[in-house]
Parts: structure tokens; C-alpha cells; sequence
């Protein structure tokens, strides 16, 4: 059930970001949403938090920094290293992906209460928790 609520969610947070008419995929939206959360991430490490393959990243990647939302500056620590941050120009489009976001959320928790939406967050905070150790564990 988890795994067929999560690519349910997953399709309407796209349609959702399709209606909002952003002028990105969903793909770059998460980007964008990734990178405002982690300032500062080496691409390496953002690709690794969004759970893509890098080549995937770096697709989006350069279509934001083609739009200007998005810059990678060269890692003092390692030249070969890119840093990614948002431009100034990405704030007013990552308000419209949080809004259209916001939307798809509150459809897929309607009829859910407060204490049902606390109780649901700290489930699923648990489960991230105990996956991430089993991961760990396994390496």
C-alpha cells in the first residue's frame, strides 16, 4: 500500500505541476525543491538525497542553470566538485512549486485531522528512520 500510495501521490504531485504551468518537469521542480532544503550540496550528494543517478541530475541541472535558476560553483575543498545553489530568479517559480505541491497534498491527506496528519508524519519519519539504518547496515 505504501509503495502504491507514494507513485499515486508521485503522478498527481506531476499533474499538479503540469496544471500550475511552470514551465519546468516535475523532475526539475524536485530539483529546485532539493536544492532550496540543501543549501550548499556537492551534485554528488544532491543525487544521492533525491535518489536519482547523477546523469539524471545532471540533465536537470542544465536545463535549470539554462533557465537561470540554478548556478554550480567549483567546491573551494574540490575542484572537481560543483556546488549547487538557486539564483535569485528561482524564488518566485519555487514559490508556484510549493503552492501546486501544497494543492496536491491536501487532496491526497483530505479527511485526515490534525492528530491523523501528526500521527502519519511521524509513522512515515519512523519508517524513513528504519529503512535508512537497514541501508546503512547492509553497505
Amino acid at each position: 500500500m505504501l509503495v502504491d500510495a507514494a507513485r499515486l501521490y508521485r503522478a498527481r504531485i506531476d499533474q499538479a505541476f503540469e496544471q500550475a504551468g511552470l514551465g519546468i518537469t516535475a523532475g526539475e521542480a524536485r530539483t529546485l525543491a532539493h536544492v532550496n532544503i540543501n543549501p550548499g550540496l556537492r551534485q554528488t550528494a544532491l543525487a544521492v538525497r533525491m535518489n536519482v543517478e547523477p546523469m539524471t541530475l545532471v540533465g536537470f541541472l542544465d536545463r535549470l542553470e539554462a533557465q537561470g535558476l540554478v548556478v554550480r560553483d567549483t567546491d573551494p575543498t574540490d575542484r572537481r566538485a560543483k556546488i549547487i545553489r538557486l539564483t535569485e530568479a528561482a524564488a518566485p517559480l519555487l514559490e508556484r512549486v510549493n503552492a501546486a505541491a501544497a494543492i496536491a497534498r491536501e487532496e491526497a491527506l483530505k479527511g485526515l485531522g490534525e492528530t491523523e496528519r501528526d500521527a502519519f508524519r511521524m509513522a512515515l519519519t519512523l519508517i524513513r528512520k528504519n529503512l535508512c539504518q537497514t541501508t546503512k547496515a547492509d553497505a
